[in-house]
């Protein structure tokens, strides 16, 4: 099979990436399916919703075309964030043991039992990052999500090897399906004066009276005139013609799913114009079977990017 010179990218494809820091976790996820153009869908968690813009113009540097879909999962892990003191809290706890030390014990409070008192141990994982870590994190996002698209573009360019022998196998048969095609069309003008030839004998069989004989000049005038409008040779010349732009194009590889696209649309007119001048039984037997394929490579088709 001939390697293409860029991969062949497949519009179809999945890939994720995960990763576990200090103080959280996350997951990506980022999928794409055919499409005509480019379209990106981005679900952030809430607090990251800063990084669409830059989500958005990092997928748009993998893919061409199809729907993209980026889901980014992000989950704290427990006991991350270290223990803050409370100092406020401290503070009201002794100033009201100063107020009750005529009934209390005068000693100041010991430091255990300060820190069992609610409020004096600040555990909260709600608490507000420093822009500092909010830094640190947004960029091993990101990092994570350059991984998660250098998946993606793997699995795009894998899927796209396998349909770039899946077209070529039909190119195959479509030049295999116009070889025999024009040695059929060959045949054609002799068929016609022979069934031309038949059916007026038929008509001439049984004479009428002042029925003229036929002049045969002008038999193969009208043979000659049916032979050009059933001539398909300039049809079977241009589906040749494609054939070798679409080995082209798959060759080249890339981003060349459209012009693969508007190929199949200009085969399967040549296909549908040679099927319509046919005048013989097995030439047009071809033309369906050929139609079919072409169908089927169209359909493929859809899939690249």
């Amino acid at each position: 099979m001939i390697k293409p010179a860029a991969p062949l990218l497949s519009m179809t494809a999945f890939a994720q990436a995960a990763g576990t820091e200090p103080s959280f976790a996350w997951r990506w996820e980022v999928r794409s399916v055919n499409a005509r153009g480019l379209d990106l869908r981005v679900r952030l968690p809430q607090g990251c919703e800063r990084l669409e813009p830059t989500v958005r113009d990092r997928l748009s540097k993998v893919c061409v075309r199809g729907a993209v879909s980026a889901t980014l999962e992000v989950r704290r892990l427990a006991g991350a964030r270290p223990l803050q003191i409370n100092a406020e809290a401290i503070a009201r706890v002794l100033a009201l043991h100063q107020a009750l030390v005529p009934r209390v014990d005068p000693s100041p409070p010991r430091l255990e039992a300060l820190l069992q008192v609610k409020g004096v141990l600040d555990a909260s994982e709600d608490a507000p990052d420093s822009e500092e870590e909010v830094a640190q994190r947004d960029a091993l996002l990101i990092q994570g999500l350059d991984a998660a698209g250098a998946a993606l573009h793997q699995a795009r360019a894998e899927e796209g090897a396998r349909l770039a022998a899946v077209l070529l196998a039909q190119i195959d048969r479509i030049d295999a399906l116009v070889g025999e095609a024009a040695s059929l069309a060959v045949t054609q003008p002799t068929a016609l004066r022979n069934r031309l030839v038949a059916m007026l004998a038929d008509v001439l069989a049984e004479p009428q009276p002042g029925q003229r004989s036929i002049d045969p000049q002008r038999l193969e005038q009208e043979v000659a005139l049916l032979a050009v409008k059933a001539d398909v040779r300039e049809e079977l010349d241009r589906l040749i013609a494609h054939s070798a732009q679409a080995r082209d194009l798959v060759a080249a590889g890339g981003a060349v799913g459209r012009r693969l696209d508007f190929l199949a649309q200009e085969f399967n007119r040549e296909a549908n114009t040679l099927t319509s001048k046919s005048t013989d039984t097995a030439l047009t037997r071809l033309g369906i079977e050929l139609k079919t394929v072409i169908d089927q490579f169209r359909e493929q088709v859809q899939n690249i990017e």
